[in-house]
């Protein structure tokens, strides 16, 4: 990120706001034993829907534990498994995507194949039928999300590759003898990171979302387990009685998802000024997934 590009940045109100909210999410799950006030799982049976007080700042669900606690706790869950899930998908979707767009072919035929079969997958169902083979879980949940979404990683580094490959700083590395290796290291990759960051980051808050209604209907993490998903589906028989064990971890969710979208956003105006290259990254978020 050069100078001008962070200025850019940190002259967008919106996208700080959004970094801090992202900053201190992560630092809150880092040391969530060390600013949680309860423990997350213990049970107390004669407090619980307690409103909220000082020892309890969002009052407890119907077992007695502290919702300030399990959110904390659930920081670790819904942030951290977005940001792994990504960083998979990343690992897979952006390699083959330079090979696509730089060998051309049948290697990119091939490839774009297998983008467009990946692509084709309803989440929903594909994550149902892991489930029904393998049982509910948080890691099953995992590998359906990076079983569909390397894909538009995938497709949108192969468009930006087979435009850079054909412009003069490329042909001139080519003529000098350069390998392709070197080539990919030095003038690929480095000239597609931007609309990447922007994209993975817009990805995260996607993650999100995913990795809270699955977890929801059950097909996430599963109780006890401190998540956000898990804690709306636990308030759902009390959303008329007590709204508040729904309404904690929605707003949590809510507010971690803007922020991400704020910040990417913000990434895309400062490091993506072209309307070519913003297409690119609209390009890939279209893909049915």
């Amino acid at each position: 990120m050069n100078q001008n590009t962070l200025q850019k940045l940190l002259h967008n109100k919106s996208a700080m706001l959004g970094f801090a909210v992202i900053l201190f999410m992560t630092l809150l799950g880092a040391f969530a034993e060390q600013v949680s006030p309860h423990d997350p799982y213990k049970v107390d049976l004669s407090i619980k829907l307690m409103s909220p007080c000082a020892a309890y700042p969002l009052g407890t669900d119907q077992l007695g534990r502290c919702i300030l606690s399990r959110i904390i706790y659930g920081t670790r869950t819904s942030l951290y498994t977005a940001v792994i899930v990504t960083v998979v998908i990343l690992a897979i979707g952006v390699p083959l995507g330079v090979l696509a767009g730089y060998a051309g072919g049948a290697v990119d035929n091939l490839i774009m194949r297998l983008v467009d079969i990946a692509s084709t997958f309803p989440s929903s169902l594909l994550a149902l039928a892991i489930v029904g083979i393998y049982g509910p879980s948080l890691h099953n949940l995992m590998l359906v999300f990076i079983f569909l979404w390397w894909a538009p990683f995938a497709r949108m580094v192969r468009s930006s590759v087979i435009k850079l490959k054909e412009t003069e700083f490329v042909m001139a590395a080519e003529a000098a003898g350069d390998s392709r290796i070197a080539i990919i290291m030095k003038h690929i990759l480095p000239n597609t990171l931007s609309p990447i960051i922007v994209y993975a980051t817009l990805r995260i808050s996607a993650v999100i979302v995913h990795v809270a209604s699955f977890s929801f209907i059950g097909l996430g993490s599963q109780a006890p387990t401190a998540d956000w998903g898990v804690m709306l589906n636990d308030g759902r028989q009390y959303i008329s009685s007590y709204p508040l064990m729904l309404v904690w971890p929605g707003l949590v969710i809510v507010m971690v998802v803007l922020a991400f979208n704020l910040f990417g956003e913000g990434l895309n105006d400062a490091m993506i000024p072209t309307s070519e290259e913003s297409a690119i990254v609209k390009e890939a978020g279209t893909v049915n997934v």
